[in-house]
């Protein structure tokens, strides 16, 4: 039976397929699995393996065993609760210094956690990192009631996000992967989810390659084991409860050849961290070393949403609309690299201009995104557009540093929009790297950026000029997107 968006699947109905899928795997779990099952403790579903192996560049699988039987995810569902809040990070609802709350409800979580009274907060830097390394459960929850009111809504979101993915065989009933029968997935489905954080989020992916982090006088280790003992893992997830067994998801890079894989059930953590390190060690050599043959995942509300049309008036229209809370177009975050402690939206000067445009607009979409039902700022603002000198070195998050004066443009007929920063040098940063993933695509293009001052607060549109006609500025925009890019193609 398949979950309905939003609706769990029926207690009565999960503990059947899960039996049945038991009986098929017996005769696939390997031996160091199968001599685990009978020093299981009494009691509850005893987890079978399943395991799965996917090249990243061409989407062909090198691994499969049981890879569409339903499993429990334990703790890999916080990949999830991190993916919905980097889509909230790149819309600019939230910054990496905005504080989360963490409710009694959520305070009462069991352990794994960091322990919060009722009131306390945390910041969501810290929320992810605690995610990444502690896997605290108290956090989970917190996040997904700051997002969406209360835990059950917010796995409802995870639910339809996960079902524009691809995955069709998942459903979530809370942010943190506590045991619930109607908590599931497939290793098949977790491998889409894989490569989607990383495809999708490219900045904030690296935050799973952390070690450790101090935490109010603690300092909190990984338990991903994987990490620095078997050469190209860097990331991403493990998970465990006594329904699921011992889960982890994994990322490896090497020598320009890249895979995620997964393993479900292992009778240990020891024995799942042999399993797997065994299957990357195997099949990373054997992944494709070239060019990437295969489109990013993106989630097919992302690949609908409409361009936007301004008239000479900048009133604007939407000729589709979005569903659900997906109105927004997602920023695109630089993924120029930076030392993983330094935050991607974080200035280094106090009082700069990026902080007071946060402290101006906490919390709301305004602050970082341009949404394609409405811009986050309308034309009629003071706007300045610029030239963006793409091959200049990037001065990464630093805005105590000035750009210089650079030329003045003017945008073509269409230009295509990528996002919206808070720092010129961020934006240029954006440009550069879309034009650097985009070949041909954006060959005649001219980058600029758009100074937009609101509200006491300024941001830098990043824009592609260069288009006469609406339909060769929408073909641009779908190449940017097939490389992990957001855009909209819009009058300038």
């Amino acid at each position: 039976m398949r979950s309905v968006p939003g609706r769990p699947l029926s207690s009565r109905a999960l503990p059947a397929l899960l039996a049945a899928t038991a009986l098929i795997a017996a005769a696939t779990v390997p031996a160091d699995a199968k001599r685990g099952r009978h020093h299981r403790p009494s009691g509850g579903y005893n987890p079978p393996y399943a395991a799965m192996v996917v090249d990243v560049k061409t989407g062909r699988t090198l691994h499969a065993v049981n890879e569409d039987a339903l499993r429990h995810p334990a703790s890999i569902t916080k990949v999830m609760t991190l993916y919905m809040l980097f889509e909230q990070l790149e819309r600019g609802r939230y910054t990496l210094e905005s504080p989360l709350t963490v409710s009694a409800y959520a305070a009462a979580r069991s352990p794994s956690k960091l322990g919060f009274r009722p009131g306390g907060t945390i910041d969501v830097e810290d929320a992810i990192k605690a995610i990444v390394t502690k896997s605290a459960n108290d956090v989970a929850c917190a996040i997904g009631e700051n997002i969406a009111g209360s835990e059950e809504r917010f796995a409802e979101m995870m639910t339809r996000k996960v079902k524009s993915l691809g995955m069709s065989r998942t459903n979530f009933v809370n942010a943190s992967g506590l045991p619930d029968s109607d908590q599931i997935t497939t290793a098949r489905d977790l491998s889409i989810l894989a490569r989607a954080i990383q495809d999708r989020f490219p900045r904030y992916y690296r935050y799973f390659q952390t070690r450790s982090f101090a935490f109010r006088g603690r300092t909190i280790g990984n338990h991903n084991r994987l990490l620095g003992t078997v050469e190209g893992v860097d990331g991403i997830k493990t998970g465990y409860t006594r329904d699921s067994g011992f889960n982890l998801m994994t990322a490896a890079k090497l020598d320009d050849r890249q895979i995620v894989a997964i393993v479900l059930g292992g009778k240990s953590g020891a024995s799942r961290d042999r399993i797997m390190a065994d299957l990357v060690r195997s099949t990373l050599p054997r992944a494709y070393a070239g060019n990437r043959q295969t489109a990013p995942i993106v989630d097919v509300a992302e690949r609908a949403r409409p361009a936007v049309i301004a008239d000479g008036a900048s009133r604007t229209r939407t000729q589709v609309a979005a569903a659900d809370d997906d109105e927004d177009v997602a920023t695109t975050a630089s993924t120029s690299g930076e030392p993983l402690d330094i935050s991607p939206y974080r200035t280094t000067t106090p009082g700069s201009a990026g902080q007071r445009a946060r402290s101006a607009l906490p919390g709301t979409a305004q602050a970082y995104a341009s949404a394609p039902t409405q811009p986050a700022f309308p034309n009629s603002g003071k706007v300045e557009a610029r030239l963006a000198s793409v091959d200049a070195p990037s001065r990464g998050d630093r805005t105590d540093v000035k750009s210089p004066p650079l030329p003045r443009v003017t945008p073509t007929a269409w230009v295509i929009q990528l996002g919206a920063m808070d720092d010129e040098d961020k934006a240029k940063s954006m440009l550069s790297s879309a034009r650097a993933r985009s070949g041909s695509a954006l060959s005649k293009a001219a980058p600029y950026t758009v100074k937009v001052e609101h509200g006491g607060a300024t941001l830098y549109r990043a824009r592609f000029s260069g288009f006469a006609e609406q339909d060769s500025a929408q073909d641009a925009c779908a190449a940017l997107k097939r490389n992990g890019f957001n855009c909209f193609a819009t009058r300038s």
